[in-house]
């Protein structure tokens, strides 16, 4: 993916209506170092995909294909806000492939577009959606452990992470972040909606 296109979809998102889009900011927000990740994000995601399916277990192996089936659709033509169940998957590098648990997610709309917080777990990612046009979103965050206050992206000492969120079906999404900093070449947080409880 070249930033290009991102920059020139940032762009266009200052002309669209409604508040679950960001306002172009993300073109002044971005480092340098996460344009150049989102840049290289094709050759990465290939990379550490051949190494999980060459060092990964078979039920993992099962999971990731899992997660990145579907046809992607629509992003500007959805409602992602409200409770959702997530999981991290980590690629390459010391994790091979590992699958974690389901944790708790949450999307608003806190009309300056919506945000993800994962709620729970040891790891917690909080950040904004960005559009990137019909079936893709940029996602900037930040990751913050245990009990830490939630950092926002680009504030000094935040773990900044930055990816692409894509919508496989109606209820799921998929995060996908390349060269995270710690542990794994690639990470991707598979979100699936938690729809309410019939009475």
């Amino acid at each position: 993916m070249a930033f290009s296109r991102i920059l020139v979809s940032a762009l266009l998102a200052l002309c669209l209506a409604g508040p679950a889009w960001g306002d172009g900011a993300i073109v002044r927000i971005l480092t340098p170092q996460d344009r150049d990740r989102l840049a290289r994000l094709d050759a990465t995601r290939a990379a550490a995909l051949a190494e999980a399916r060459t060092r990964g277990a078979p039920d993992d192996l099962a999971v990731l294909d899992r997660v990145l089936s579907g046809r992607l659709i629509s992003v500007r033509e959805s409602d992602l806000t409200g409770e959702w169940r997530c999981r991290t998957l980590k690629l390459g590098k010391t994790a091979g492939l590992v699958v974690y648990g389901w944790f708790r997610c949450r999307i608003v709309d806190d009309g300056a577009g919506w945000r993800l917080d994962k709620l729970t777990g040891s790891q917690r990612v909080s950040g904004r959606f960005y559009d990137d046009g019909e079936t893709r979103m940029t996602f900037v965050g930040a990751l913050s452990f245990g009990d830490e206050p939630r950092a926002a992206y680009g504030q000094p000492g935040a773990r900044n992470q930055a990816g692409v969120a894509v919508r496989p079906g109606r209820d799921r999404l998929r995060l996908e972040f390349p060269e995270p900093e710690f542990e794994s070449a690639f990470d991707i947080l598979d979100l699936e909606r938690v729809k309410p409880a019939r009475n």
